[in-house]
């Protein structure tokens, strides 16, 4: 080796050497960190939450996409981060945190997003007494409750349905409630939900002295409170999820949370995805009676989330690699719908770093055709879907004699039966698909898991043009197409020429 280049084999080790201790810096910072004004650990409130035992609490796993969520307070409003991450800048103390370490009593706060117009709140030392929340009981055999309103299933709270302890306060006779009117309009405005069951929460908690504040059961672990509205619908579930995910991240849990569901609503298939994505489940109904939480937060409606606003407002992101972002911020691109699949895809314990060549290393290309077929969603429900392409069945034959004869390389069509798939099932389908196809319907809301790479073909019919699924691609940096129909009937070969065009950029 002569000297040039045993100087330039030097420049290459040094360089190698200099990218690993970043990247080892990055991931043992960033992945630990919570901001220390929210610090929900014994240290954060010695008072209030001591640890007692061990964990009972599934850790936050180490993803490729994740970015810190610490808060900062010059997040642009209406950026990307505003919508999708941490634009929970303004902050309101009702009960200050650092009285609450002094006395022992409770603490609680709000956390608002002037972009999203709603708030994450969150408490120490509360009280839910479930015998004051009208509502069925939650968590039934969809079978058993067949024929039940909705109305029986959304809560509604009495005063005193949750309290909160405050210094010097006297007898129960004398309680008043935690907040106004004003606070309510200011941190949880209706805006256009038609029933704001976060707002009635809060609007329902009062404060007691320390003699009245009384418990038959304590939880320990951090807890996140839901009201679920359209349960049974994966598009809405989603929003659910996602919106529990950024709760969870903004208010700096150390450990994935635990879940009560206030709501009466019965099982269904979904739950299965939020017991994998969080620490355990129970319904509000299921406390045999009054149930103390060390710390609670109160989960925004999904409602409130950008990815269910983003069909009525424009929302002007891109999706981005985490990398490109760490490397070069910036307000009009996103990586947290990626962080939130690539969540999704380790809570079922799948791998998180896969890309397309690694679909394809025995040379087979999956391509997904997401079904609709019918089946009993919830008990109003009567068990039939209705259709969005009249002709499902003739394109999804006419696509399997196609993928049988090609030639140029091996194609694999699976049939997305997901109705009758484990979630399990379909978010492996979903990862290791090359190419994802199906007519407008919320079963393509799994894209959001898709990894990248991966190429979204919508077939939409005249009758449901909504903009679900190409937001989802975009948000994600997908590669999307749509075939766009006059009615519901789809011609066979303008769907295989499509395919076929798609199949030759990815070198098929």
């Amino acid at each position: 080796m002569n000297k040039k280049h045993a100087t330039l084999f030097k420049i290459l080790l040094a360089l190698f050497a200099l990218n690993s201790i970043t990247l080892y810096l990055y991931f043992s910072s960033s992945h630990n960190h919570h901001d220390n004004r929210r610090d929900t650990t014994a240290e954060g409130f010695p008072a209030i939450i001591p640890h007692r035992g061990p964990h009972l609490s599934k850790p936050w796993p180490i993803i490729p996409s994740y970015l810190p969520w610490s808060l900062t307070s010059n997040v642009p409003s209406k950026s990307c981060e505003a919508y999708f991450g941490n634009g929970f800048t303004k902050s309101a103390d009702v009960l200050p945190a650092k009285a609450a370490v002094r006395s022992g009593s409770s603490w609680f706060r709000c956390h608002y997003s002037w972009t999203l117009r709603s708030s994450i709140c969150e408490g120490g030392k509360i009280r839910m007494d479930p015998g004051k929340i009208k509502m069925s009981r939650g968590g039934e055999k969809l079978e058993d409750v067949i024929g039940r309103t909705e109305d029986e299933e959304m809560p509604e709270f009495e005063d005193g349905a949750f309290e909160v302890e405050a210094e010097g306060r006297g007898s129960r006779s004398k309680t008043k409630k935690l907040v106004g009117e004003e606070f309510l309009n200011e941190f949880l405005p209706v805006g256009n939900v038609m029933k704001h069951t976060m707002r009635e929460l809060v609007r329902s908690i009062v404060v007691v002295g320390e003699t009245d504040f009384t418990c038959q059961e304590w939880v320990e672990e951090p807890t996140l409170l839901i009201t679920r509205f359209e349960y049974a619908n994966l598009f809405h579930t989603v929003t659910d999820w996602y919106s529990a995910y950024v709760s969870s991240r903004v208010t700096g849990l150390p450990n994935r949370p635990h879940l009560v569901f206030v709501d009466g609503h019965c099982e269904t298939q979904l739950e299965e995805t939020w017991k994998a994505l969080f620490s355990s489940l129970r319904y509000a109904k299921n406390f045999s009676g009054p149930v103390c939480f060390r710390h609670a937060v109160l989960s925004p409606l999904g409602y409130e989330t950008a990815l269910f606003k983003g069909l009525s407002e424009d929302i002007d992101c891109q999706g981005a690699s985490a990398h490109d972002l760490w490397q070069s911020p910036d307000d009009k691109k996103t990586a947290r719908l990626s962080e939130f699949g690539e969540m999704i895809r380790d809570a079922f314990g799948f791998p998180v770093n896969r890309h397309h060549s690694d679909k394809t290393v025995s040379g087979h290309y999956n391509i997904l055709f997401v079904r609709r077929e019918d089946y009993l969603a919830h008990p109003r429900h009567r068990g039939k879907v209705e259709s969005r392409l009249s002709n499902e069945q003739e394109v999804f034959d006419s696509l399997q004699k196609w993928a049988s004869d090609r030639q140029e390389c091996k194609v694999n069509l699976v049939n997305g039966l997901f109705a009758h798939m484990s979630m399990k099932e379909q978010v492996r389908a979903i990862q290791d698909a090359s190419v994802i196809i199906g007519a407008h319907g919320a079963g393509l809301t799994h894209i959001v898991s898709a990894t990248p790479n991966t190429v979204i073909l919508e077939i939409i019919s005249s009758f449901f043009r909504r903009p679900h699924f190409q937001l989802i691609a975009q948000w994600k940096g997908l590669e999307y197409h749509a075939i766009n129909l006059d009615g519901s009937y789809a011609n066979p070969g303008v769907v295989i020429d499509r395919l076929n065009k798609i199949m030759r950029s990815l070198g098929c």
